[in-house]
């Protein structure tokens, strides 16, 4: 641009005033300039940051945001988030739902991509499933004039999977096991099983991802030992993980999960507190030597791996059974152990006769 072009615009711009007591060669100065009413030089200005906008805009230094405002069952979660839409409810979702009601709305817009080939959607959801959901359940719920706020983007698969990573970190309610399967998959679909470049790729270390990898191997018939399986985290759980790849202790561990799937089952039914994480990992940790050493006839150990019940005899007087002290159970898992030893001794045919 010109010098007087650039000193014409800078004029136009300004919003200074001429002072009353400026000098008169001053006011000569000034007044060789034509003056632009204010109500003009705020059209041209509002006209020249239009016209800078658009020009940004078509050089590519900057691009267009969309944000729409949607209908939530016109969108579908991403299956290849971390996060489990189905198991997000009004609890975990509560102070959400409740900032939502409290504002208006949604202020913080999610990120969706476009869908084809299903007549039931027309996006999902990339990043911000939760803010999904809360919308969703606030149409549903008093709350019709909510729309799900979302920015369009253009994206494959795996820039979708290190958009909707990248969120999950920072969530506190992503259990690390959740994330671990989510790598794994991740790892097939996207990496093709290079775990390097997928590290590469995360910006994250090599070490720590083969961890929670191997975390995510534990089976299902394992992890039904716990209470729920936003309870297993990275650093307890990965000597589990090791210790399932030894052949001589994964079967007395795999044996010890289903006695704790059946004593988490029954806690719950019952009402009573479920059995911690920590000691359920444990307890399954020290199932090898337990296995091991456990005298017959047939006992059943506490949670703290000690030994709550055994059966001293059964013939046809009777069953005998011996309750151990200082197994630091409680009464009603004593009893739930008495159940047990009985179950046992009736699928071997040894139990109480009528």
């Amino acid at each position: 641009m010109a010098r007087k072009q650039s000193d014409y615009l800078a004029a136009l711009l300004s919003d200074e005033e001429i002072e009353p007591n400026a000098s008169a060669a001053e006011a000569t100065d000034i007044a060789a300039i034509p003056v632009v009413p204010r109500a003009e030089r705020a059209r041209g200005t509002t006209l020249l940051g239009r016209e800078s906008a658009l020009a940004r805009v078509a050089s590519g230094e900057v691009r267009q945001v969309t944000q729409l405002l949607l209908d939530p069952a016109r969108v579908r979660p991403w299956p290849g988030n971390a996060r489990s839409y189905t198991h997000l409810t009004e609890e975990s979702c509560r102070e959400l739902i409740d900032s939502m009601i409290a504002e208006g709305g949604q202020k913080v817009p999610a990120v969706v991509r476009r869908i084809d080939g299903d007549p039931d959607h027309d996006f999902e959801v990339i990043a911000g499933t939760r803010r999904h959901w809360s919308v969703a359940w606030l149409r549903a719920h008093s709350y019709p004039e909510m729309h799900f706020v979302a920015q369009v983007v253009q994206l494959d698969d795996e820039a979708a999977f290190r958009l909707a990573d990248l969120e999950n970190r920072a969530r506190k309610d992503v259990s690390d096991l959740e994330r671990a399967r989510n790598y794994a998959e991740a790892l097939k679909q996207h990496y093709g099983n290079h775990m390097t470049r997928m590290a590469e790729r995360l910006k994250l270390s090599k070490g720590w991802l083969s961890k929670m990898l191997k975390v995510a191997a534990i089976p299902d018939a394992i992890l039904d030992a716990f209470a729920s399986p936003a309870d297993v985290q990275l650093k307890p759980a990965y000597p589990l993980a090791q210790a399932l790849d030894d052949s001589a202790k994964s079967p007395a561990i795999r044996k010890e999960a289903q006695r704790l799937a059946r004593e988490q089952t029954s806690r719950r039914n019952g009402g009573r507190p479920s059995v911690p994480a920590a000691d359920v990992i444990k307890t399954l940790l020290a199932a090898p030597e337990a296995d091991r050493v456990r005298p017959e006839p047939k006992s059943v150990f506490s949670r703290h791996g000690r030994h709550m019940a055994s059966v001293q005899s059964s013939n046809r007087q009777g069953v005998t059974l011996r309750l151990h002290a200082g197994s630091g159970a409680t009464r009603d898992e004593v009893l739930d152990a008495v159940r047990e030893l009985l179950d046992l001794l009736d699928g071997e045919g040894k139990g109480l006769r009528p």
